[in-house]
């Protein structure tokens, strides 16, 4: 099974028509968040941006098609009031769709003769600044082919193609070109530029920092001890039997990640105030958390930098938080940090939420596919931990924890 990815980088919630996929149902993705679908071999549809109502700009995919490929395309033909693109993910060669096409589409229109804009008046809607905020079905529009391809013709699919007898364009046409085998698709939608990027909750990740010793008053993890290559030596610190899940990123950058929700590298149970050594493949570069449900804290780290070679790691409640944790290195120095506080007790009605499991938890001061962020939540990390500890919300000044050898002790509570 694959999935895709649909990423709004907009600031409001857009909704998409679905075809093909997730029963025909259509979604609403909030603000800066993913929505993920599941999409199995053969399976082909659409994902349709709607503005008002009225449908704009698509993503066409079929997964796992002719010679085991995904076949996705980005079109315009009914219609356009946002930007969009779709590609596989970590693929960017795969990339269809104009990340600017309404931007261009204004330009355009703000150049254009009064005649022009007098022959596609009844099929451009604009604002009372005079900017386009929709345009109408293009493949009803002949005018209106015209124009767009001005400036967009053989970044997306802007007429019917080779279909019914017609031999189509061949900018067109091309845009239909087979990806590179069967993966995991990503859409971004948004207002600005589409060019698909890491949510907004991980955009202020480093790839590796200095090595920032951070002093706790609990007792140390392991040290200098003969671990069997790299991986984290994972504590269960709570009262509970827990089962810990692994999630390796979809995609990294210089500075950047995509976040992986619904394929864990691997999971680990423990009973409680028992602990294990996970071993991972040094190239992991994600998170581990509890469970597999949000809200739920994060440890978020790599296990070898490309500068340095060594394991850097850090603490997130961005995505909420169901406990406290802490991540040192084992390589003999003091580099710890994170929290071992339950920062769940006495905080305000409005910044928990109760899990789909009944656990209660503080809400994620981000937003994700579920709900935006929360307020409330980030004011009371803030009071409670600080911004030295854990990432609460965005920007920097977390030291992260470096361990030279590879190995990260991690411990939930």
């Amino acid at each position: 099974m694959h999935y895709i990815n649909i990423h709004n980088k907009s600031d409001h919630d857009q909704e998409f028509e679905v075809h093909g996929f997730n029963g025909g149902k259509n979604i609403n993705v909030k603000p800066h968040a993913i929505t993920v679908l599941p999409a199995a071999d053969g399976q082909s549809g659409a994902i349709i941006a709607l503005h008002d109502g009225h449908e704009g700009e698509q993503a066409e995919i079929t997964k796992d098609g002719f010679g085991g490929n995904d076949f996705i395309d980005l079109s315009n033909i009914v219609g356009a009031g946002g930007n969009m693109t779709v590609q596989q993910v970590g693929e960017p060669s795969t990339r269809k769709g104009d990340p600017l096409f309404m931007q261009q589409l204004n330009t355009s229109w703000h150049k254009a003769s009064k005649t022009e804009k007098d022959s596609l008046r009844n099929c451009v809607h604009t604002n009372s600044k005079g900017d386009i905020i929709r345009i109408d079905a293009i493949k009803d529009h002949p005018e209106l082919e015209k124009f767009i391809r001005s400036f967009a013709d053989g970044k997306t699919y802007i007429g019917v193609g080779a279909w019914g007898g017609s031999p189509g364009v061949g900018s067109d046409n091309n845009q239909s070109s087979a990806a590179h085998g069967n993966k995991d698709i990503l859409i971004t939608y948004s207002d600005d530029d589409a060019t698909p990027t890491q949510p907004l909750h991980l955009a202020h990740r480093p790839l590796q920092k200095m090595l920032v010793p951070h002093h706790h008053s609990t007792a140390p993890s392991p040290a200098n001890h003969a671990f069997d290559g790299p991986g984290i030596h994972l504590s269960n610190k709570s009262t509970l039997r827990c089962t810990y899940f692994f999630y390796d990123n979809l995609w990294n950058g210089n500075g950047t990640a995509g976040p992986n929700f619904t394929h864990p590298l691997t999971s680990i149970t423990l009973a409680a105030a028992a602990s294990a050594f996970v071993p991972l493949p040094a190239s992991f570069k994600g998170r581990l958390q509890r469970g597999t449900l949000l809200p739920a804290t994060w440890v978020e780290f790599q296990l070898c930098a490309e500068n340095d070679r060594a394991a850097h790691g850090d603490v997130s409640v961005e995505q909420g938080c169901d406990g406290a944790a802490t991540v040192a290195a084992t390589d003999g120095s003091a580099a710890r940090n994170g929290f071992v506080e339950d920062v769940r007790e006495g905080a305000p009605g409005g910044a928990l939420v109760r899990r789909s499991d009944g656990v209660r938890c503080l809400a994620s001061t981000m937003g994700n596919w579920m709900a935006g962020a929360n307020e409330e939540a980030v004011e009371w990390l803030r009071k409670e931990i600080g911004m030295e500890k854990a990432y609460v919300k965005g920007g920097s000044g977390v030291p992260d924890v470096a361990s030279r050898n590879g190995v990260l002790a991690v411990d939930m509570y």
